[in-house]
């Protein structure tokens, strides 16, 4: 039986089955382990993680009468959570075009070249181009009115050697959307985009062996990566950038109980464009995958930011955040109570929870089927999501392309 117990309940003899927190917080390659070493209890310790899962018919159990949440109700829990994100949401009915997403597309290839050489002047000690900067978000921004939903779903398109780069695309554009949804004027809108853009030029500091590096990154790694919102900041000084943009850059790796870096401000001392930054870069770094770790489906990436809610985000700032990118994103894969496989490609109009779906699959036949589109919203529909589907355990080749028409990323 799984079941979620406070780090200070670990026991040599637990067997690990996950960190309850993103894998850029927690001190360890992999998990799924037995505890053996008393030191690997006090590494997760020290670490900011708060929780873990255990399996305990694989390994020891809690101690009588110790609290510990199960798996059952973990996910009753975590299903309140994405429900209430879900309450009051009138969203868009959002469906992706190929000339949008072509549109999208040149845009994504324009900024991915602008942050390869703001990177690049900064590496070297020039000034930053915060002109070019301020234009590219402008950009973003007319295509984020255009069809948000192309641009979301793109940038999650990256591999592991351009990560640093089109990451910083997507928190851009992440927090635009984002900033639409809270209601911010376009100035704002603009500030908060550009500083998703710059929020992680501090990495232009760091060294390249361990920026890239394909493995988990060591403890003293750990410790030099978490320099790059300072050396962010301390680039950005004089550059007369918007002070919005300092703050993200210095704090959106900062958590609502205090437990983040580098300063450990909590609460109320985290402004509103941070505790947004801190959102959106958690949910791309997670869903697109980095050097050193594979996506998370982004389905699963949105469960796991709703089992987190509590002490690392806001929770406003979430919801807000789930009622623009959805509970079940475009790309997720789910399987309905018909036993048929479809992948996510757009939402409805009705709720979060009934998205349009393109079906390809049938478990009952173990067979490909032809693509339908499905829209659960519709009354007439008579079916529903059941799961979610793990991609790694069907192993699709195209499933990129049966949600967006496109074989690989187009830059």
């Amino acid at each position: 039986m799984l079941k979620r117990i406070g780090v200070r309940q670990l026991q040599v003899g637990m067997y690990l089955v996950e960190f309850c927190t993103s894998w850029l917080n927690h001190p360890f390659w992999r998990s799924g382990f037995v505890i053996t070493d008393a030191k690997d209890i006090e590494r997760i310790q020290a670490s900011s993680v708060s929780e873990v899962w255990i399996d305990c018919s694989k390994g020891l159990d809690v101690a009588p009468g110790n609290v510990s949440v199960s798996v059952t109700e973990a996910k009753v829990s975590i299903d309140a959570e994405l429900n209430r994100a879900a309450l009051g949401a009138r969203p868009a009915e959002r469906i992706v075009d190929s000339e949008s997403y072509a549109q999208a597309a040149e845009v994504c290839a324009h900024a991915k070249q602008m942050v390869i050489s703001i990177f690049q002047e900064a590496r070297m000690g020039r000034a930053i181009d915060t002109v070019g900067a301020k234009q590219l978000v402008e950009e973003v921004l007319e295509s984020v009115s255009r069809n948000d939903c192309a641009l979301i779903n793109l940038v999650r398109l990256k591999t592991a050697s351009e990560f640093t780069y089109m990451h910083s695309v997507a928190v851009c554009v992440l927090m635009v959307s984002l900033a639409s949804r809270l209601g911010l004027d376009r100035e704002q809108t603009c500030s908060a985009g550009l500083a998703g853009l710059l929020h992680d030029l501090g990495k232009s500091a760091m060294p390249l062996d361990v920026l890239h590096k394909p493995g988990k990154l060591s403890d003293d790694e750990y410790a030099i990566i978490k320099r790059h919102p300072e050396e962010g900041s301390r680039m950005l000084m004089g550059c007369g950038i918007d002070g919005v943009v300092l703050d993200v850059c210095q704090n959106h790796h900062t958590k609502i109980d205090g437990s983040g870096y580098p300063q450990g401000i909590k609460g109320n001392e985290i402004s509103l464009y941070s505790r947004m930054a801190a959102v959106c870069d958690v949910y791309d770094a997670i869903s697109s995958g980095c050097p050193y770790k594979s996506a998370w489906d982004p389905a699963e990436s949105m469960r796991k930011m709703a089992e987190w809610t509590n002490g690392h985000f806001d929770p406003v700032v979430f919801h807000a955040f789930v009622k623009s990118i959805g509970i079940y994103p475009v790309g997720a894969l789910v399987r309905l109570d018909s036993g048929r496989l479809g992948i996510v490609i757009g939402q409805s109009a009705t709720s979060l929870l009934t998205p349009k779906l393109k079906v390809f699959f049938s478990t009952k036949h173990n067979a490909r089927i032809p693509p339908t589109i499905v829209d659960l919203s519709n009354p007439d529909c008579g079916e529903k999501i059941e799961a979610r589907e793990d991609p790694e355990k069907w192993n699709f080749p195209d499933l990129v392309k049966l949600w967006s028409g496109l074989s690989s990323s187009p830059w």
